[in-house]
């Protein structure tokens, strides 16, 4: 494979418009993530009935999960305007200032990676989201000088992969936290039928649900892996994607029964054939696999904990029986 399925960036701008067009647009349509779709919608209706602006809200979980997509469905549901943007983006207070200048009353302000916001931007928006107003110094030398800004109400959606990175100034000042949880296959199955049918695909229940017991619990690999089948099929003169071809698609993509790639299985075979299945640091995984140790612990090292392939102990990362016999390697009895 020359990409990995769970890469969070894809570089085709196709693609990236195909997954936007396979996002939901209101609650209704969101499938998964019950608990957190039912609350939502209660604070969602008092805050119109009120005519008040949402309170922030801060989602957090691992990637793929949808929590852009649900910051979209916010700002539909509320009916106003969302204004997207990246941690790593804003450099400064001005940045942050020339975004929130641009909010009408209740929009929504959506920040993903907030967790890498620089401090000092950090600091500035704690009185925007309390207050809902900026303090910032402009000019230089004897001509700095303080500039009061009053903002209209607003909501601030932050995205986080790394909860555990926020400081704890920021996330007090979020009233609504939700965390999202990996998906179901059922429910990924469902999502599979859902943007097979908006890409105009002919999909059976089985095929579906082959493709979403081999998506990490993640729609956005779902639809990824969903994507791939179907190249195979057209190829192949396939006009229905049925169990065979999903399956025979998902092997040539090496992606196996239970949605490890490449990378995983990399990740254990090393660990058990370098290193006796650990304990082992990141620091050490990363350098032996030449992959960057965020990646490993965002993307890759969540699901296999979350499968029981690996664990975590004092001193390190470890590979359980589990994960031993997924790849068919005697487990030491010592």
């Amino acid at each position: 494979m020359d990409e990995h399925l769970t890469d969070l960036n894809p570089n085709d701008e196709e693609e990236v418009q195909e997954e936007i067009t396979l996002r939901p647009k209101k609650l209704d349509q969101y499938i998964g993530q019950e608990k957190i779709k039912h609350e939502m919608n209660v604070y969602i209706q008092a805050t119109k009935n009120r005519g008040e602006a949402l309170d922030h809200v801060l989602l957090y979980g691992p990637p793929g999960l949808g929590k852009t997509t649900l910051a979209m469905i916010i700002a539909n549901e509320l009916e106003v305007q969302i204004h997207t943007t990246t941690g790593p983006s804003i450099d400064k207070a001005g940045d942050l200032l020339a975004m929130l200048s641009e909010l009408q009353p209740g929009d929504v302000l959506f920040i993903d990676e907030i967790h890498r916001l620089p401090k000092n931007v950090e600091e500035v928006l704690y009185s925007a989201m309390e207050d809902f107003y900026i303090d910032i110094v402009v000019g230089q030398g004897s001509e700095a000088h303080p500039i009061h800004y009053t903002l209209p109400p607003f909501t601030l959606i932050g995205a986080t992969t790394r909860a555990g990175q926020l400081s704890a100034p920021l996330r007090d000042r979020f009233g609504i936290v939700q965390r999202m949880n990996y998906y179901t296959n059922e429910e990924l199955m469902q999502i599979v039928q859902r943007s097979a049918d908006v890409l105009g695909m002919e999909i059976v229940q089985e095929g579906a649900y082959e493709i979403a017991r081999r998506s990490r619990g993640t729609p956005r690999i779902a639809n990824r892996l969903l994507k791939r089948v179907r190249d195979f099929a057209e190829v192949s003169g396939q006009n229905v994607i049925d169990e065979q071809i999903a399956k025979s698609s998902l092997d040539q993509l090496q992606v196996d029964s239970n949605g490890l790639d490449q990378v995983d299985r990399k990740i254990l075979k090393m660990m058990i054939e370098l290193y006796h299945g650990g304990p082992l640091g990141l620091k050490t995984i990363a350098a032996n696999i030449g992959e960057e140790q965020e990646t490993i612990e965002a993307v890759y090292e969540p699901y296999l904990m979350q499968l029981g392939f690996l664990k975590r102990t004092p001193r390190g990362r470890m590979v359980t029986q589990k994960g031993y016999d997924h790849l068919g390697i005697p487990y030491p009895q010592d």
